[in-house]
């Protein structure tokens, strides 16, 4: 197991499923964790847990809502008022099966999983690359290949009585956000991964009726939420990855994403979409 000792993480989603079980982890390799999280009730028992059991300065709390880009700028900026570096970024919340609108309007599942953490992730660039070497992991899913493009002209409409559709835009989103990040950042020292972590038994499930969670976890072959941390750790913390940066990993292996992942054209656009829709400069997060 690789010592973190010295290293500073950021987790986003952090209190429940995958997410929790990336930051145990972190924090019992010796890395100092901050949990970026929308609910500091759950957090805060989380928070302690971590501390009781790596010492006081193992975690921290941020709080973050992913859907409401007021919140992530403050999120960013409060992080970056600590003075601290930052050696990973694992964007890792996400929401699936909920129908609605972020608090800017945006469709909700595109507005959380993938418009949120953009400008999360540029906000921290530069504390990013002044931390070099430094790595983002983007969990993404391989449910990516559902779909073969961005529905741009729909990005602001109300989810659909399908959600699935969403929920695989915003996956294929993620998976070209971090290709074009690793193409930004060539020569800065900070690296970009995206995972598939598995079907996962994790709270993302919860708008299933509970009556129908365990026979659908069963046909899905779910794996644990600590199986499903696993890939997320070995692209944040394996040495041997150092200069694999843009790549798609699943089980702990490099895989083949989508075609649609390797539209170099696609990831650009969205990147230019993404700082209009968040009100960022074109020459902010280059």
């Amino acid at each position: 197991m690789q010592d973190l000792i010295g290293k500073t993480m950021l987790v986003t989603g952090a209190t429940a499923g995958i997410g929790l079980e990336t930051a145990r982890a972190l924090c019992a390799r010796g890395a100092r964790v901050h949990l970026a999280c929308r609910s500091p009730e759950k957090a805060e028992p989380i928070v302690a847990e971590l501390r009781r059991a790596h010492g006081a300065r193992a975690a921290e709390l941020l709080s973050l809502d992913l859907a409401d880009l007021s919140s992530v700028r403050r999120a960013a900026a409060r992080f970056l008022d600590g003075g601290e570096p930052l050696h990973v970024l694992v964007n890792n919340a996400g929401v699936a099966g909920i129908r609605g609108r972020t608090v800017d309007g945006f469709e909700l599942t595109f507005g959380t999983n993938h418009l949120g953490h953009f400008l999360f992730t540029v906000s921290l660039l530069e504390r990013l690359k002044a931390s070099a070497p430094a790595r983002i992991v983007h969990v993404s899913s391989r449910s990516h290949a559902m779909v073969s493009s961005i529905p741009f002209a729909r990005l602001r409409e109300r989810t659909g009585l399908v959600v699935l559709p969403a929920y695989a835009v915003s996956k294929l989103a993620n998976n070209l956000f971090s290709a074009e990040l690793a193409r930004r950042m060539q020569g800065t020292g900070v690296t970009s991964y995206a995972v598939h972590p598995g079907v996962v038994a994790s709270e993302i499930w919860k708008p299933i009726p509970r009556p129908l969670r365990a026979p659908w976890f069963w046909l899905r072959r779910m794996v644990s939420n600590e199986e499903g941390a696993r890939t997320s750790l070995y692209c944040a913390a394996a040495p041997e990855l150092a200069s694999h940066s843009g790549r798609y990993y699943a089980n702990e292996r490099e895989v083949a994403p989508s075609r649609a992942t390797g539209n170099i054209e696609l990831a650009r656009r969205l990147w230019e979409w993404s700082e209009q829709a968040c009100e960022l400069t074109t020459t902010s997060s280059r």
